[in-house]
Parts: structure tokens; sequence; C-alpha cells
């Protein structure tokens, strides 16, 4: 038999969340009328149990009635890339940057190579956020009948490391989600009320306004 209560911080997480979307009065993630964001925060090595957790709090809200939409920035990426038609090209020169610096003294040439090329695809109201709110409206489109039981989760963001601020995909996604609660689930470590470290590698991000879980 299953223990009542949560076993790890991350399912403790989870449960906190679910507690609040499924609240009687409506979603209440978040503490602000007009910024329905939250972030679901776990430790990188938790990305496997946190896509198993997940999985089955959709599976329950669906089953609730609710039109649950996931979406992969890892996936958004990459389909931005073929997109451009260059993705052998981008894989032959950071191979050859590479290769070139590893006795070098710029040993990180091919990975600031490619943050310069991808930076355009990622970075800005017409990036990856702009995917993101396309594929909400186009959601909530499709689905008007449960405008008051729709939410989003965004998740993979470790795979974008070290090419991604979380803080300006939400900046930029802002008024563009129609009012559907958002849950971004973030790779990192918690320092403080409100400090992030993305991936535990980066330096503590204050620039936070959502409700934290985790």
């Amino acid at each position: 038999m299953s223990s009542l209560f949560p076993h790890t911080p991350l399912e403790a997480a989870i449960a906190e969340l679910r507690r609040d979307l499924l609240d009687a009065d409506g979603p209440r993630i978040s503490t602000m009328r007009n910024y329905r964001f939250a972030l679901l925060v776990y430790r990188p090595e938790e990305e496997l149990q946190l896509r198993q957790r997940t999985a089955t709090l959709v599976s329950e809200l669906a089953a609730g009635g609710w039109a649950v939409l996931t979406l992969s920035l890892q996936r958004l990426l990459l389909d931005r890339v073929r997109r451009t038609g260059a993705v052998g090209q981008l894989i032959d020169m950071e191979r050859q940057i590479t290769r070139a610096s590893r006795t070098g003294a710029e040993p990180e040439r091919g990975l600031n190579f490619l943050r310069d090329q991808l930076a355009p695809l990622i970075e800005g109201p017409q990036g990856l956020a702009g995917d993101v709110a396309d594929q909400i409206r186009l959601f909530t489109t499709a689905n008007p009948d449960k405008a008051e039981r729709t939410l989003v989760f965004v998740g993979r963001a470790g795979a974008l490391y070290p090419l991604f601020r979380s803080s300006a995909l939400l900046k930029h996604l802002d008024g563009r989600t129609g009012q559907v609660p958002v849950v971004l689930l973030y790779p990192g470590e918690r320092h403080g009320d409100a400090g992030l470290s993305f991936m535990g590698r980066t330096a503590a991000d204050r620039d936070y306004r959502p409700r934290l879980y985790g």
C-alpha cells in the first residue's frame, strides 16, 4: 500500500501543485490575478522521475475533464533549427571548431559558436516564447469549452543549457497565454525564497515573479 504522504521533495512539490490546481475556486498557482505562471523546481538528476510524476498528474487531470498541453522546449528548438535547413552545417562547424580548440587557449569556442548561431532562434518575443505562445493559442482554440480547466506544462529546459534563460522566456510569454495557467518545469536549485540556479550551475537568479513549487 502506498503512503498517504509524499516521500521526496519532488513528490511534495507535485502534490502541492495538484492541490492548488484542483482548488474549489479554480486554479490558484499564482498570487497575481493576471500572471498565471508557476515554476516546478527539481534537481537535474531527477529528470526521469519528474517526467513520470508529471505524466501521472497529466493523466489524472485529463481523466477529470482537463485539457492539458505538454510542450518540450527541446523539440521546439530542434524544429526551428530543422526549418533553417542548416542542421548539418551547424554540426560540422561545431565539430571542426571544437576539434581545433581542444589544444588551444579557447576550449569553449565550439559552444560559443553554437550560442551565437542559435541565439536568434531562442531569444526574444519571436524566439521560443513565440512558438510556445502559438502552441497555446492553437490548443485553447481547439478546446473552447474548457477555458477554466486548461493547463500547460513547458518542459525539457535542461536540454537547452547553457543557451536558455527561463526568466526571459516567461517575460516574453507574459500577456500572450490567454490567462491559461502555465507551469515551467525548472531543473535547478533553489536559493532562499526566490533565488534559482539553472541546472545548479548558474549564479542564483532572483528575477522571478511566479509561484515556486519545490
